[in-house]
């Protein structure tokens, strides 16, 4: 039986769903799982959902859980693999991908969106592709 979402509230219609705070990842699981609960409430009575079917979706949420989890810990590991490499720099001479800055990694800083290096005169390099790394002198 196909799902019919016309008899469904629309996702995010108070129910609290798109929170700003909230992950990508967690909204599409909270979705998933409205939307599962909005069909189980609003089936047809004359021709309710197969048991074979009810199964599948029960598998279906099951899969994007594990998904949901293994994503986190994948996200754990890299943060533990940028920390590991975030160390190495520190004592070496660096110079960033337009050759513009230069000097001795004195900090590294870890963000969102990566890893900037603090060299010993304050100034900041983003580690990104085409920066070069040297032993200190």
């Amino acid at each position: 039986m196909p799902i019919d979402f016309s008899v469904t509230p629309p996702v995010g219609s108070n129910t609290g769903a798109n929170k700003s705070t909230g992950s990508k990842t967690q909204v599409d699981y909270q979705s998933f799982l409205k939307l599962l609960m909005a069909q189980m409430k609003n089936q047809d009575p004359t021709k309710p959902m197969e048991s074979t079917e009810y199964v599948a979706q029960l598998a279906t949420f099951s899969q994007v859980e594990q998904s949901v989890q293994m994503n986190a810990r994948l996200d754990q590991i890299l943060q533990s693999s940028a920390l590991a490499q975030a160390d190495a720099l520190i004592g070496r001479n660096i110079t960033s991908a337009d050759g513009k800055t230069s000097g001795t990694v004195t900090e590294v800083r870890l963000a969102k969106d990566g890893v900037t290096a603090v060299l010993s005169d304050g100034k900041t390099v983003a580690v990104v592709a085409g920066v070069k790394v040297k032993a200190a002198a």
